[in-house]
C-alpha cells in the first residue's frame, strides 16, 4: 500500500492527483503546518531526515522530492493505469517528451523560487514586530518586491501563457507528468501575482486542470493546494 505524508496547503496535492488519475490505491497521513511558523513539523523527520513533503512510502521505499515521486509512480504504475492516465509518460526522442522533461524542470528550477519569494516577502510585514520598524519593512518588502520578483513572475506569466495558447496541455496535447508537476505552480500563480489575472489561457488550462474528477477527487481528501498569505 501506499502512502503519502501530506502536508496541508503543500506540493504533495501533485501527488494526490497523479495516484488518483493512475486509479491505485494509497492511504493518507495528513501533517498540519505550525499554526505561527506555518512549517512543516518536526514528525515528519521520522520518515525522511529533512522532514519534508511529500514523502511516499511504498512499501519499504521511501521516495521524496514532488517530481522524484511523480516520475517513480508514472514509471512503474502509469502502463497499468486507466484511460488517457496510461500514457503519462512520453516516447524518448520526441517532441513531446522534451517538453515533458523542460516543464518538469521548471517548475521547480525556474518559477517556485520567485513564487515562493513573493509569498515571503508578502507575509514580512504581516508578522510580529514592533510598529515602529513595520512601515520600514512593508516599504522594503515592497521595493524587493516591485523591482525583483515581480518583473520575473511577470515574466514567466507571459512565457507560460504564451506556451499554453499553442499547447492544451505542457508537454502537447494529452496530459502528461508536466502537468502535474506545473499544477501546484500554476495554482500559486494564478493565486499571487496579479498578472496572472490577464492571461487567459493560462486560466483556462486551470479550468481544465481543475475540472478533471480526479484532480477533484484529490482536493476533496487532500484539502486546498494553496496556503494563503
Amino acid at each position: 500500500m501506499i502512502t503519502v505524508h501530506h502536508l496541508e496547503t503543500s506540493r504533495s496535492q501533485r501527488v494526490l492527483w497523479l495516484l488518483e488519475e493512475l486509479g491505485l490505491p494509497y492511504e493518507i497521513k495528513l501533517y498540519k503546518r505550525d499554526p505561527r511558523t506555518r512549517l512543516a513539523p518536526p514528525e515528519l523527520k521520522a520518515i525522511h531526515p529533512l522532514g519534508k513533503s511529500p514523502v511516499i512510502t511504498d512499501g519499504d521505499l521511501v521516495v521524496a522530492e514532488s517530481g522524484a515521486i511523480l516520475e517513480y509512480l508514472g514509471e512503474r504504475y502509469a502502463g497499468q493505469a486507466p484511460g488517457d492516465a496510461a500514457h503519462l509518460l512520453t516516447q524518448v526522442g520526441t517532441p513531446e517528451h522534451l517538453q515533458l522533461r523542460y516543464w518538469m524542470h521548471y517548475a521547480e528550477g525556474s518559477l517556485m523560487n520567485w513564487l515562493v519569494m513573493k509569498l515571503v516577502f508578502m507575509t514580512i510585514p504581516t508578522q510580529p514586530m514592533p510598529f515602529f520598524v513595520r512601515p520600514i519593512a512593508k516599504a522594503l518588502c515592497g521595493q524587493v518586491q516591485a523591482k525583483l520578483i515581480d518583473p520575473n513572475v511577470a515574466a514567466s506569466a507571459a512565457f507560460i501563457e504564451d506556451h499554453l495558447s499553442k499547447h492544451t496541455w505542457f508537454a502537447g496535447e494529452r496530459l502528461t507528468l508536466a502537468d502535474f508537476q506545473m499544477s501546484f505552480a500554476v495554482s500559486a500563480l494564478l493565486s499571487r501575482a496579479s498578472v496572472a489575472q490577464s492571461c487567459p489561457h493560462l486560466a483556462a488550462y486551470a479550468k481544465r486542470m481543475e475540472a478533471r474528477p480526479a484532480y477533484q477527487r484529490a482536493l476533496a481528501k487532500g484539502g486546498p493546494v494553496i496556503m494563503s498569505a
